[in-house]
């Protein structure tokens, strides 16, 4: 990977602490990284922008057939929830005190699943001790499982306690004439932690009532001298296959149901909630009664992803601290868990500065779980080796178990959190001055995103900004967001690109457009190579003539075999289309052959010319004649030749290649002089003569 001088990022400890040298200190590191800023090597910012754009984005940046999330659209089944814990049944009501009505019991034993193998020996402890402490990870039916639990020792009727009860209390709270009694999630802290004298003193006054006691607890309660009893919970199929019995009650009917293409999907993952899995047989019932349609049902899991992310940001429960993990996780989903971490805290800070603007913001140090952070925000976690300019690192890396929820989250943030947006776009700005190319990226895809949701104000709050900045570094973010945004199919970007290809458009506009052109061209590589021309010809800036040049090189290499053939078909057309056409045409290819990766336009050449005459084969050696012949551009393409004469060297398929192309070549004496003079006169890499394969393909000539 290629790092510009201007890449650094710049240290402004200082301006943050004395705001009056603010302004002074940020001209002078404008002005440092002005003198130093220059472009980065294209082809190195491309292979930047598809290696560290996330996975959701990053096939639609490439040319072909390779499709993205567009339109706001989620595919397949992607089931989350929302917070409310439904004990396996959707809707199903919660109780903080009083007695829990005797037909909620009933409607929950006919749609429990696992009672025999998970409950049921647990029947046996309780009827021992009388208070027993039912503890496991949100969402896995702890509360149901108490109710089954007090339910098959007959005591009923059920009175809920509020679990906001200090645990010094519950004795209190026991002295009525119910038989079993339930605390759901109880509340505990260092100050009120539940003890072992407090389930002493529950057990006595239980025993001389003959009741019994569950009490449910999350994985980080506070408890002194508690054995709690590890709930462990059946899986969502097997909820999934119980809720819809009870649901459909027609075996036959339930099979059909189950055998549906998303009911397989649904029961082919391990990684949804129970009370996910109970919303999926609700769905399934409704379907099977003709009330939801087929596209309804396929739309339950993106309504609860929305529903879910809404949750996150709607209410006080997520602490801020959290939120900005999540958004942190959104823009860097399956990238190092502690790079999401370091720039979540950094977007923290920005969000207390909204708050109180005359507080310093204060980020504690330490504190905070990755346990604890990745199950808020419904993501798993796992070591991969990443390839790094310094070469492979093991990484512990994060992301969501459903991809698309990022999207969805920053879409939530922007459009129905607008007090965030400042918080928000400062942080982004601050991403896109970051030294680590992965940051960059991540900052324009979010930006990306955002121009998906709400093209008007992405624009103008921030992707306008970069793209006028005096500095190709902010340019390029800027370039790459667009790009991006079309490939997730944001509207308008071919109309933006366009009128910043104007002349009047400014020198940094024009460029942003042109380097997106490149990036985006895949997509529509006539209209892009039609821009490109048509800027050539409006321009006569030296350097704007090689940026233009550099992106038509790009289009000519793109992985796509349909993209480059389209490039190729109007390469030809506009090397007749008078100086400037000609010019960029033979610039471009020139460029392409010698940068290209892996000899691509080489094997192009082999490959299109292996299954006879081609178009494809006639219009690169036509291009190579015409470069070879035209004086300015004689000795790049002869330099171009030379090196993949040098990767032959030991090479058998390079030069087999070289060998149905140099002939190809060949029109006039003249050509083959020019040819047998370029590989009689190569060095070989060590300095010394011409390698033993450019003597065989003299004798091709």
């Amino acid at each position: 990977m290629s790092e510009q001088p201007g890449d650094k990022q710049t240290d402004r400890s200082q301006g943050d602490s004395d705001p009056e040298a603010a302004p002074q200190e940020q001209t002078n590191d404008e002005h440092t990284e002005a003198e130093d800023d220059r472009p980065q090597d294209p082809w190195a910012a491309r292979r930047e922008l598809y290696k560290h754009a996330p996975a959701a984005v990053s096939g639609s940046l490439v040319g072909g057939d390779q499709t993205g999330v567009t339109g706001g659209s989620v595919g397949g089944d992607v089931v989350l929830g929302t917070k409310v814990e439904h004990h396996y049944r959707f809707g199903a009501a919660t109780h903080t005190s009083g007695d829990i009505p005797s037909p909620e019991l009933d409607q929950l034993a006919m749609e429990f699943a696992g009672y025999e193998e998970l409950v049921h020996p647990l029947r046996d402890q309780l009827r021992e001790k009388r208070v027993l402490v039912l503890y496991g990870a949100p969402f896995t039916g702890r509360r149901s499982a108490a109710l089954m639990l007090l339910r098959s020792l007959d005591a009923v009727p059920v009175r809920a306690v509020d679990p906001n009860t200090p645990p010094t209390a519950l004795k209190d709270e026991v002295n009525s004439d119910s038989h079993g009694y339930l605390v759901s999630d109880l509340v505990t802290g260092r100050e009120n932690p539940l003890r072992d004298i407090d389930l002493w003193a529950l057990r006595d006054a239980l025993r001389e009532k003959d009741a019994y006691l569950v009490i449910t607890v999350d994985l980080f309660a506070t408890l002194r001298g508690v054995d709690p009893v590890p709930w462990v919970p059946p899986s969502p199929q097997a909820v999934l296959r119980s809720h819809l019995h009870a649901l459909v009650d027609d075996p036959r009917r339930e099979r059909e149901l189950l055998a549906l293409e998303l009911s397989e999907e649904f029961l082919g993952r391990n990684d949804h909630q129970l009370r996910e899995a109970a919303a999926f047989a609700k769905a399934l019932a409704d379907h099977a009664d003709g009330t939801t349609t087929r596209e309804e049902l396929a739309n339950v899991g993106p309504r609860l992803v929305r529903e879910q992310v809404r949750e996150w940001f709607g209410g006080d429960e997520t602490q801020l601290r959290d939120k900005a993990f999540l958004i942190s996780l959104a823009a860097f989903d399956e990238a190092a868990y502690a790079l999401t971490a370091e720039l979540s805290d950094t977007l923290y800070a920005e969000f207390q500065r909204t708050e109180d603007a005359g507080r310093e913001p204060q980020v504690g140090i330490f504190g905070t779980s990755i346990t604890k952070r990745l199950r808020l925000a419904r993501a798993v976690d796992d070591w991969r080796e990443e390839h790094t300019e310094w070469g492979p690192v093991r990484q512990r890396v994060a992301r969501f178990q459903e991809p698309r929820v990022s999207v969805e989250v920053l879409r939530e943030v922007w459009t129905s959190h607008p007090s965030a947006r400042p918080a928000l776009l400062a942080w982004l700005r601050k991403l896109a001055q970051d030294g680590r190319p992965l940051v960059r990226t991540r900052a324009a895809v979010t930006a990306a995103v955002l121009a998906q949701t709400d093209l008007p104000s992405a624009m103008a709050l921030l992707i306008e900004g970069w793209a006028k900045s005096k500095l190709y570094r902010d340019c390029l973010v800027a370039a790459n967001a667009l790009a991006t945004a079309h490939a997730v199919g944001a509207p308008n970007i071919p109309p933006i690109l366009r009128s910043w290809c104007e002349e009047e458009a400014g020198p940094r506009l024009r460029w942003t457009a042109i380097r997106a052109y490149a990036l985006v061209g895949p997509r529509m590589p006539d209209e892009a190579l039609q821009a490109l021309a048509k800027a050539a010809r409006t321009g006569d800036d030296e350097q704007e003539a090689q940026h233009i040049a550099e992106s038509v090189a790009l289009l000519l290499s793109d992985e796509s075999a349909s993209v480059r053939n389209r490039v190729l078909r109007g390469l030809v057309e506009l090397l007749r289309d008078g100086p400037s056409g000609r010019c960029l045409t033979l610039h471009a290819f020139v460029l392409a052959c010698a940068r290209a990766d892996s000899r691509l336009l080489l094997r192009w050449h082999a490959e299109a010319a292996s299954t006879g005459p081609t178009e494809d084969a006639r219009w690169l050696s036509l291009l190579w004649q015409t470069a070879l012949g035209d004086l300015r551009y004689t000795a790049d393409a002869l330099k171009a030749l030379a090196g993949w004469v040098l990767e032959a060297d030991g090479d058998p398929q390079a030069e087999r290649e070289l060998a149905m192309l140099l002939p190809m070549l060949v029109g006039s004496d003249e050509d083959r002089k020019r040819l047998d003079h370029m590989l009689g006169t190569l060095r070989d890499r060590r300095g010394g003569g011409p390698p033993a394969v450019a003597h065989r393909l003299m004798a091709v000539l």
